[in-house]
């Protein structure tokens, strides 16, 4: 049965905090708040946390994570960064935007798009995200918590709880964070390429 915690949204209990980094350090799937959707993640390392995460949106190995990471200099680790990327990144992050880019050495071959070889990354504006990202010292491998059949992502922890309490080990309650998923930009084209329209503005590249 998943355990459940109330966080703060605007200052998260740092106990609270340490917990959820070591039920993800112990292989745990953690349901947590961002700034568009609430979201399952694990370890990036974790090959058996992965496939609870896809067995639980019932998606294959064609489904895509997104490293959720906590600044640019995180991104920097994980995914090819040239100086036109960059500065669209600087003024656009965080925020709830998921970036295609070429995935550096460090992100597994099983992450990555299997013949471009590039991985989604984000930054979320989200204060609990922020504290977790900073005690766990690395990316969180993160998916929308879509349900299978569902048009909408769970937006309600307690009925998160009760849907899921059999299949993940944590319900992080930071609050409604709403159901608009994030806006997905490909920076690997010139100009940069809308692949979905959803909660972060496009004002910054430029598209429409």
């Amino acid at each position: 049965m998943a355990q459940f915690f109330s966080v703060h949204p605007k200052n998260p209990q740092q106990r609270l905090i340490r917990l959820a980094v070591e039920i993800l350090n112990e292989g745990g799937v953690i349901v947590y708040p961002t700034d568009s959707c609430y979201a399952l993640g694990c370890r990036i390392g974790d090959k058996e946390a992965m496939s609870r995460i896809r067995a639980i949106r019932q998606v294959d190995e064609k489904h895509h994570f997104t490293l959720v990471c906590k600044d640019l200099s995180s991104i920097s680790h994980y995914a090819q960064v040239d100086n036109r990327q960059y500065r669209l990144l600087k003024s656009s992050t965080p925020g709830s935007y998921t970036f295609i880019l070429k995935a550096t050495r460090e992100v597994p071959k099983r992450l990555q798009h299997p013949k471009r070889n590039t991985i989604g990354i984000r930054v979320p504006d989200n204060v609990v995200v922020q504290h977790l990202l900073d005690a766990l010292n690395e990316p969180i491998l993160s998916t929308t918590l879509l349900l299978p059949g569902e048009d909408m992502p769970l937006n309600d922890a307690e009925v998160i709880r009760e849907r899921l309490e059999n299949q993940v080990d944590l319900v992080m309650d930071g609050g409604p964070c709403g159901i608009e998923m994030t806006t997905v930009v490909d920076l690997t084209e010139d100009p940069p390429a809308l692949l979905r329209k959803g909660a972060g503005s496009l004002a910054p590249f430029g598209i429409s």
